[in-house]
């Protein structure tokens, strides 16, 4: 069985993110969506709120995993038996972090490849730091996050209103 691991803070989960999703279930037997804790990014979403709307997302999906890891992700791939990771390339700024990445694990775990996918052209600007500024900013996302994830975003800044 072919697994690839698909590693990200998901802060929150854009389209472009599942596309590559739905395109690596297409490419492997087996596509874990490994929530990294992100702490340090200060994440909008708690680990468990991001790891529950992705499994909302994504559950009719027969061969895609959620989980989360902290640590090493070469280590979390050795532990998951994972022969590839997945990372996406939205924009030329984005190839010279991701290859130093790519290069760091492979020299940390030689066996782990790294599989840089390109979100569809619509894509292709998206981050999950522009959805997050253009909802709090009033803007519609609707067009960049499943519709899950719109109305998370809606509660979770309505929240963040209340407590101000």
């Amino acid at each position: 069985m072919r697994t690839a691991i698909y590693p990200g803070s998901f802060d929150p989960l854009t389209n472009g993110h599942l596309d590559l999703i739905y395109r690596a279930a297409r490419l492997f037997d087996r596509v874990i969506v490994a929530v990294a804790a992100s702490e340090g990014k200060n994440p909008l979403f708690s680990l468990d709120e991001r790891i529950a709307l992705l499994r909302r997302v994504v559950m009719t999906v027969p061969n895609v995993e959620v989980d989360s890891f902290t640590g090493l992700l070469v280590d979390y791939v050795e532990k998951h038996q994972g022969e590839a990771v997945i990372r996406g390339l939205r924009a030329v700024s984005d190839f010279e972090f991701e290859f130093q990445l790519a290069l760091m694990n492979r020299k940390l775990n030689p066996r782990v490849e790294t599989i840089f996918m390109m979100p569809k052209e619509a894509y292709t600007f998206l981050s999950s730091r522009l959805v997050k500024e253009i909802a709090q900013l009033g803007g519609d996302v609707s067009g960049f996050v499943p519709a899950p994830v719109k109305a998370a975003l809606g509660r979770k800044l309505r929240q963040i209103k209340r407590r101000k």
